[in-house]
């Protein structure tokens, strides 16, 4: 029987990518409200726009602790467990929390403490899915199709991250339960589809190898592969510098004056220009010279961050979030394949792990902050900062990191060759 030759002819990758854009749904229609919620409370509470701003910064870093915590776990559980099952468990404990917050808006007792408990919750749900569902992936599709994989993958979630946000923005308006009832009946569909997903190969367990050293085995592996520690590593100071997302209540409320609708067309700008960027590679994977355009895919996001921070303008925020989230797209499909293509099957759950805590500490930890920094010098000036943090970033992991300029295709063993010929022809 022949090879599929596009990750829809998997049945199970039909179900991943089902269950995945669900999940991604429901959490970006939840996280948004959370959000919103937070800020409108500590607003009507009498706080000062900075001072609300920190408590957005909290929110972040509520979520961020538990997956700073768990990563090194959730990582091993994935490579020594059922991913399928442990995915499952993930999405369900994520539909209690909305189905808490949910039923506290719907009686009008929602709480700041609330809101932050629930925070936390989600920080440990999320941190043992994302490593679990980024290690099923290359499992679902053989490796030929695994680049246009993950851009489906990218689809899924960047779709789930422009509805998502739209989605809660207009049902908060009919009424603030609703987003997180809608949210509960999506992770349901979630947990449904990665019910449907058949069996997958599971990597070996050695047997001889203590908990903690298969730990400890994973992390050296990422330090040691300078491919994979560059690229984790750029995501990781870029996106934590110039994270604006955490900031548009701020905006949406003080700075564009455009209210919850508004924030829901914000948040949907930068994941409209990653959807379509990600579509695109579905169709065109990228072949050539991948390192470089990395680089500057990560340039072009902290420039387009600097003009959304000076923006007063809702047309041009718009604009300038859309170009930030093509060029995030562009640079987390590299990423994500080179660390899917450079990683054995056994290691993928702890080189995920890493990965997630590095996109957490990137987003959640960016969050904290930039809300942190917003209150100390405004959310204007932070913002900016920020963007010109993540273009010096480039510029240093250019040099301390030479390979992520060298690298030309996303084959480990074709840059493998073309290294021994640069070297060979050095030596002639």
């Amino acid at each position: 029987m022949s090879e599929p030759s596009h990750p829809f002819g998997v049945a199970n990758f039909r179900y991943y990518w089902v269950s995945r854009l669900s999940m991604t749904l429901a959490q970006y229609a939840m996280l948004l409200i959370i959000g919103w919620q937070t800020y409108n409370i500590a607003r009507d509470d009498g706080m000062t726009m900075a001072e609300a701003s920190g408590q957005l910064a909290l929110i972040g870093l509520l979520q961020f602790l538990p997956l700073f915590v768990l990563t090194p776990f959730s990582g091993l559980a994935a490579d020594r467990f059922d991913r399928r099952k442990l995915g499952r468990l993930t999405v369900l404990l994520q539909l209690g929390c909305a189905a808490i917050l949910g039923w506290f808006s719907w009686n009008d007792e929602i709480s700041l403490p609330i809101l932050f408990g629930v925070a936390v919750i989600l920080g440990v749900a999320r941190g043992f899915a994302g490593p679990a569902l980024s290690a099923l992936s290359p499992n679902l599709v053989p490796k030929h199709i695994l680049p246009t994989a993950i851009a489906l993958s990218s689809i899924s979630w960047q779709v789930g991250m422009i509805a998502g946000p739209a989605l809660g923005g207009f049902l908060y308006r009919v009424a603030p339960a609703l987003p997180y009832a809608a949210a509960s009946g999506l992770f349901l569909v979630s947990a449904i589809a990665l019910t449907m997903i058949g069996k997958v190969p599971q990597p070996a367990v050695r047997k001889d190898q203590r908990p903690i050293g298969a730990i400890v085995d994973g992390l050296a592996y990422v330090v040691r592969n300078k491919m994979v520690l560059g690229a984790i590593t750029l995501d990781l100071f870029a996106v934590f510098l110039a994270g604006a997302t955490a900031l548009f209540p701020v905006y949406a409320r003080d700075i564009l004056q455009v209210g919850e609708v508004g924030l829901s067309f914000l948040a949907a700008a930068p994941a409209t220009g990653a959807a379509l960027t990600a579509f695109y590679f579905s169709f065109r994977p990228l072949r050539t010279n991948v390192g470089p355009k990395m680089l500057w895919a990560v340039a072009i996001f902290g420039v387009a961050t600097i003009i959304f921070g000076l923006s007063t303008s809702m047309a041009l925020s718009l604009a300038m979030l859309f170009i930030v989230g093509a060029a995030d797209m562009f640079s987390v499909y590299i990423r994500q394949s080179l660390i899917q293509l450079h990683t054995p099957d056994d290691k993928r759950g702890r080189v995920s792990s890493v990965s997630l805590l590095t996109i957490s500490a990137s987003n959640e930890g960016g969050d904290a902050f930039s809300g942190s920094l917003a209150f100390l010098i405004g959310p204007v000036a932070a913002v900016v900062a920020g963007g010109i943090g993540a273009i010096v970033t480039v510029g240093l992991w250019s040099r301390i990191f030479p390979v992520l300029r060298t690298t030309k295709t996303f084959d480990p063993s074709e840059d493998v060759l073309q290294a021994e010929r640069q070297t060979k022809s050095q030596e002639a």
